[in-house]
């Protein structure tokens, strides 16, 4: 416990335009990894806009660590299908929840994180603070494949005990 930061709860909204691994659809969920840690979704069957709207939550010991998002094609019969991935990289986020931000307003824009070849950011991604809580909305550009993105939000909890985020 002595080496937590604190948890990120990553909610897995949707996937828009997902590749095509079955006939003429897919049966897509995700898989988020970092360090030795894996979640996954539930399966959503024959949909390429999928909406899965889950929470997934990660204990956070390296601020620095980028998760990686792996899309995947169910198949009951044979090894499931690669649909792509995004790594992504949690600093801009981490550097909000350092900053003083008590008393803002819901829905005040903290930072604006540009796309860029070095993210798999498809477009600016904003962390605002909503109800006192820092909030990141992202879309991720699936890399190593035809088409797909899948819409995800982070937010920060503390946890009692943990080390939290404080500057040492």
């Amino acid at each position: 416990m002595e080496d937590i930061l604190g948890l990120l709860r990553i909610r897995i909204k949707r996937g828009v335009n997902l590749a095509v691994r079955d006939v003429n659809t897919s049966d897509p969920y995700v898989v988020v990894k970092m360090g030795k840690q894996k979640l996954k979704t539930r399966v959503i069957h024959k949909d390429i806009n999928p909406e899965w709207n889950e929470d997934l939550t990660l204990s956070i010991t390296d601020p620095f660590k980028p998760f990686v998002l792996t899309v995947y094609d169910h198949d009951t019969f044979s090894k499931d299908d690669k649909m792509g991935d995004a790594e992504f990289d949690l600093s801009p986020f981490i550097e909000a929840l350092k900053m003083n931000l008590e008393g803002l307003p819901s829905g005040t824009i903290v930072t604006r994180v540009q796309p860029c070849r070095t993210n798999c950011l498809a477009e600016e991604s904003c962390i605002t603070v909503n109800d006192g809580k820092v909030v990141q909305d992202v879309v991720l550009r699936l890399r190593h494949v035809e088409c797909g993105e899948v819409e995800i939000q982070l937010q920060w909890i503390d946890l009692p005990g943990a080390k939290g985020l404080s500057v040492s």
